[in-house]
């Protein structure tokens, strides 16, 4: 193996590393998120309050949109990834609700 090899051998290993870490980072994190919202679900249904607020979620997205942008990460991909956890919330809250 050359010396540039082993050099981008380490660098990727480097990255799959930094990789790894973050994929931790967002299953914790969204793990979290979820206990949140799950109180919130059931509040909801406690309160006879709806599973879903639209303009909250409108809100939501368009924050989501403008930290994409200043995270440097396309904020269609941000818009899609927050729809996918919206609607999982809302389903979530419904069973509580039934």
């Amino acid at each position: 193996m050359t010396d540039a090899t082993q050099k981008a051998a380490e660098v990727l290993a480097d990255h799959r590393a930094s990789i790894d870490r973050l994929d931790a980072i967002l299953v914790y994190t969204l793990g979290e998120r979820f206990a949140h919202t799950q109180a919130v679900g059931k509040l909801k249904a406690e309160h006879d309050l709806p599973a879903s607020d639209p303009d909250r979620e409108s809100r939501q997205i368009a924050r989501l949109e403008d930290l994409a942008q200043r995270a440097d990460l396309d904020p269609e991909f941000a818009k899609k990834f927050l729809n996918f956890i919206i609607a999982e919330v809302i389903q979530h809250h419904k069973s509580h609700q039934s």
